[in-house]
């Protein structure tokens, strides 16, 4: 029988194995630009109306600031980047360019 957890781990490792090579190694033929999704939150403010029997909304308040995310992608496929490991993969890329 099969320990599951180990099982689990063997899956893991080969993922991030994988993972490395990707940024590692760019497929030389894709397109690499690096992109990464954030959110910004707002405040949203509301009056009733009594004749529409409706919320209607009367303002947007910023409450904080846009971010730089944690993790990035690359156009190519490779997700789940760190920045140092975006920054590595575009490297390279480009190094395979020349």
């Amino acid at each position: 029988m099969s320990d599951p957890e180990k099982t689990l781990e063997e899956w893991k490792d080969e993922m991030q194995a994988e993972h490395e090579a990707a940024i590692a190694n760019p497929d030389p033929e894709e397109d690499h630009r690096i992109e990464g999704v954030t959110q910004v939150n707002y405040r949203v403010y509301y009056e009733y109306d009594a004749d529409s029997d409706e919320l209607e909304q009367t303002r947007t308040e910023q409450v904080d600031e846009l971010t730089d995310p944690e993790l990035r992608s690359c156009a190519c496929g490779v997700r789940g980047m760190t920045p140092e490991e975006a920054r590595q993969h575009v490297a390279a890329a480009q190094d395979g360019q020349e």
